[in-house]
């Protein structure tokens, strides 16, 4: 019952970000619709969210709704955020993705030890110095410098080693983000940030958001107590 309200939850936003009149079938399947102001994906690209055995996909034009749909149709949903396969039935020029979709209610979160986590602003100096210490890529993976909530950091010899912290998405959802150093890496202290921050998004009445590429992402998820649900994936059509 609880990964039944969490996927409502969680096709409630999608269809929401969808930005037009769409919704998950009631089976297996996908629905398709043009909408150019889409937050899906990027501006101009198409969109597809997976969620249990059911997806909605959006594309930007009204030229591009047919061929798409007809294309999404012809395989299975397990199939719609498999880039390979895309490929294989449309004109693809560049791919975004995909990345797991995962959520969390209250009843199955797993906190850490209990402990004190300090909480400072996003653009913290020493929040910022550990963005720049690990490069552009990994910055922007992480999300971390698109945070709506407090910055949620453990430090080692007065440095912050791991940070973690939520952006504020419609629908009262906390899109969660996490980041360490480098070289603290595989210690545990990716789950700390991140709990403390999970904590502080369900006790402010947010449904939780995990979505993740990396594998070592998904097992702090996992860890956490999130249920993936699904998956995402976006695409440009290479023009005719």
């Amino acid at each position: 019952m609880a990964d039944d309200s969490l996927t409502a939850r969680a096709k409630a936003l999608w269809e929401l970000l969808a930005a037009a009149p769409v919704a998950f079938p009631s089976g297996p399947g996908v629905q398709v619709v043009a909408s150019p102001g889409s937050k899906m994906c990027p501006p101009g690209w198409v969109g597809i969210v997976v969620l249990g055995d059911a997806a909605i996909a959006t594309v930007p034009t009204e030229d591009a709704l047919k061929p798409v749909q007809e294309a999404l149709s012809s395989i299975s949903v397990a199939s719609l955020t498999q880039s390979d396969v895309l490929k294989s039935v449309l004109p693809i020029q560049a791919v975004l993705g995909p990345a797991t979709l995962a959520y969390l209610s209250r009843e199955h979160f797993v906190p850490t030890r209990p402990e004190v986590i300090e909480q400072v602003a996003p653009d913290d100096p020493d929040v910022q110095a550990l963005l720049k210490e690990v490069g552009v890529g990994d910055a922007d993976e992480s999300g971390i410098g698109e945070i709506t909530s407090a910055a949620f950091v453990v430090r080692e010899e007065g440095k912050i080693t791991a940070v973690a912290g939520y952006r504020a998405w419609p629908g009262a959802t906390a899109h969660m983000c996490i980041l360490t150093a480098e070289a603290a890496r595989g210690r545990g202290l990716a789950k700390r940030a991140a709990a403390a921050a999970v904590d502080h998004a369900l006790t402010a009445g947010l449904l939780p958001q995990w979505r993740a590429r990396p594998e070592a992402s998904r097992r702090v998820a996992s860890a956490l107590g999130f249920r993936q649900l699904g998956a995402q994936l976006s695409f440009h059509l290479r023009p005719e």
